[in-house]
């Protein structure tokens, strides 16, 4: 069986959250991330939950959603830059390039960054080839 082919730019909805946005396929990536101000952690029936701000501003994407998710983990993840910081993990279903799954995602500030969220080798390994030369409608590359 022959795997579908991502570009490093994809097209990504994230439906329990409300969310549809580009993001950047990156492999060198362990964990996806999603851009997230505002973090508030909650007991919910005795579990923890986030509550969180998507407000994102850019050429790739204008995003203005509040999201609750139930927390996974809270891991030491390094950015590209090295720098560690706490995350909390949250686990949703993403649906890219017309496969949907359920994969965990790391909460953090990218509002510096070009997309609001980065898809990472641990939700794609396995579902995906990614061809770097490729770009998935990207509406930057009209």
């Amino acid at each position: 069986m022959t795997k579908p082919v991502l570009g490093y730019i994809e097209k990504v909805d994230i439906p329990h959250l409300g969310i549809s946005c580009y993001a950047k396929v990156d492999t060198g990536a362990c964990t996806s991330s999603l851009h997230a101000e505002k973090i508030e952690p909650f007991v919910r029936d005795g579990k923890d939950w986030v509550r969180f701000h998507v407000l994102f501003d850019g050429p790739s994407a204008l995003l203005d959603q509040v999201c609750e998710a139930e927390v996974i983990a809270r891991r030491v993840i390094a950015s590209s830059n090295g720098q560690r910081s706490h995350r909390y993990i949250i686990r949703s279903l993403l649906s890219v390039a017309g496969h949907e799954w359920s994969a965990e995602i790391s909460l953090s500030h990218r509002g510096s960054m070009k997309y609001p969220m980065l898809l990472g080798r641990k939700a794609i390994a396995g579902r995906f080839l990614v061809d770097v030369s490729r770009i998935g409608k990207n509406p930057d590359q009209s």
